[in-house]
């Protein structure tokens, strides 16, 4: 297959000339769901199975949208995700492109690019998830959060978040040099991206305001959430991960960020608990699980404001009688010296709201419109109903098929290119649509897909189909 520098010079022509179309410039003040734009289905593969040439000959010939497909496999090793089309590497052309298959390295010549073509329309950077992040089970893991941080280290200013795209929308001109990331491919990391869900969820901050959540799975795994409560009176999600096995957990957090939680063994009735320590990025170092007692529904509380001492209360496994322990924390060693214990009348804490100065935190489960009755929520002093998930650093990708929470808030739709409806009632709708393999003149719609991606970007009839529907460079 010859190299695109081999392209007759007709074909070149027609794809310079796409840079002046007077149409393309008028077109640039419109709302950017209503304009079109030049992309490529798997970008990374310039021309292994098509015609593209390396990613910033794309950029340079007015694509505005860019596919990476990428696994995770390794990450463990490399902490980055690999380019790859059924794995990594996998038609992968490194001819005029990095020379490895890191995520960052693709990212960082995309930047480079806008960096120095700031007058340029906003880029798509689609990530098409080959494999499912779900399962992994931290930052370090290389889960969503992790995703997320490249994205911002990577992109900085120049990237739109998703949480920051305004409600009227923005025109075209607004956003040029303004990078745009994109979640595709796998429907189950794209549906944890946008929610969470859990069970007997529990929440403590501090006069720091940082927050912790903790909640088990329904399946007996114990999960977190490290986030922030800010200035605007939201709670801002930072890390999530993995801790332990088991159900109905309840976590203490003190002013030096140290926390304490508790929780009962699935298949039993025994009581554990860990210590851990929140970091500055939201991270948490936790200790070993270490059992305490037998009982049902634990809660705990600091009860001193240097937040070393600790009382516990949770309910007798076999009747209603409430139990309480004392505690001691030696968060140097990561452990709890527990002594007192006794019946008691009290009540057991309220796990599910924490409050420090006028600050309040709650956390709960229910339906946010189509999302699942699990869906974990959290109320604060001045908002109400929010949900806990990921940062909405990237947009997710609506595709046909999905179900209807993936729809819901989406400004992206996407399907083969020759799924005309689909693709037309999208761009009635106003969103952004895109058509993936679309190598025709017949699968044009009417209107045009946003981004109809194919895999040939220089032949002649796509040249000539998207400088005469206005595309925008």
């Amino acid at each position: 297959m010859p190299r695109i520098g081999a392209v007759p010079a007709v074909l070149t022509l027609a794809a310079s000339a796409l840079l002046t179309s007077g149409t393309a410039e008028a077109a640039a003040d419109v709302p950017l769901p209503s304009a079109i734009f030049r992309a490529t289905h798997n970008s990374y593969s310039g021309n292994i199975a098509g015609a593209r040439n390396s990613i910033a000959y794309q950029l340079d010939h007015g694509i505005r949208f860019i596919e990476l497909d990428i696994h995770d496999n390794g990450y463990a090793t490399s902490r980055d995700y690999s380019i790859g089309h059924d794995s990594p590497g996998h038609q992968v052309d490194h001819a005029g492109n990095p020379a490895s298959n890191l995520l960052r390295d693709w990212l960082a010549a995309i930047d480079a690019w806008s960096a120095q073509h700031p007058a340029a329309a906003p880029i798509v950077v689609a990530l098409d998830v080959k494999d499912d992040l779900t399962d992994n089970t931290s930052h370090a893991a290389g889960n969503l959060a992790a995703l997320n941080q490249q994205l911002t280290s990577v992109f900085g200013a120049r990237l739109l978040r998703a949480e920051d795209y305004p409600a009227t929308p923005p025109t075209v001109d607004a956003l040029r040099g303004r990078v745009l990331a994109l979640i595709s491919g796998d429907g189950k990391t794209r549906g944890s991206y946008v929610r969470d869900t859990g069970h007997n969820p529990a929440v403590a901050i501090n006069a720091r305001g940082q927050v912790v959540e903790v909640h088990d799975s329904g399946s007996g795994e114990l999960w977190y959430w490290s986030g922030a409560y800010g200035a605007d009176g939201r709670v801002t999600w930072l890390r999530h991960g993995r801790y332990d096995s088991g159900v109905t957990p309840a976590v203490a957090l003190n002013d030096d960020g140290d926390l304490v939680e508790v929780h009962q063994s699935q298949s039993a009735t025994t009581l554990w608990y860990r210590t851990g320590r929140i970091g500055a990025d939201g991270e948490i170092t936790w200790s070993a699980s270490r059992r305490y007692d037998n009982g049902v529904l634990p809660t705990v509380r600091f009860t001193d404001p240097a937040g070393t001492r600790l009382r516990e209360i949770h309910r007798s496994q076999s009747s209603s009688q409430n139990w309480q322990w004392d505690g001691v924390l030696d968060a140097g060693a990561g452990t709890v010296a527990w002594s007192g214990n006794a019946r008691t009348s009290d009540a057991r804490f309220d796990k599910t709201t924490a409050t420090s100065g006028g600050s309040r935190v709650r956390v709960w489960t229910g339906a946010d419109g189509a999302t699942s009755a699990q869906t974990l929520r959290v109320d604060t002093d001045r908002h109400a109903g929010d949900r806990v998930r990921y940062r909405q650093v990237a947009f997710t990708e609506f595709q046909q098929g999905d179900s209807a929470e993936l729809r819901q808030g989406a400004l992206f739709y996407a399907a083969q290119a020759n799924a005309s409806s689909f693709i037309t009632a999208a761009r009635q709708a106003g969103k952004l649509a895109r058509g993936w393999d679309f190598d025709s003149a017949s699968q044009a719609t009417d209107p045009l897909a946003s981004y109809p991606a194919t895999n040939r970007p220089y032949d002649g009839w796509y040249a000539d189909l998207l400088t005469r529907s206005g595309a925008v460079d």
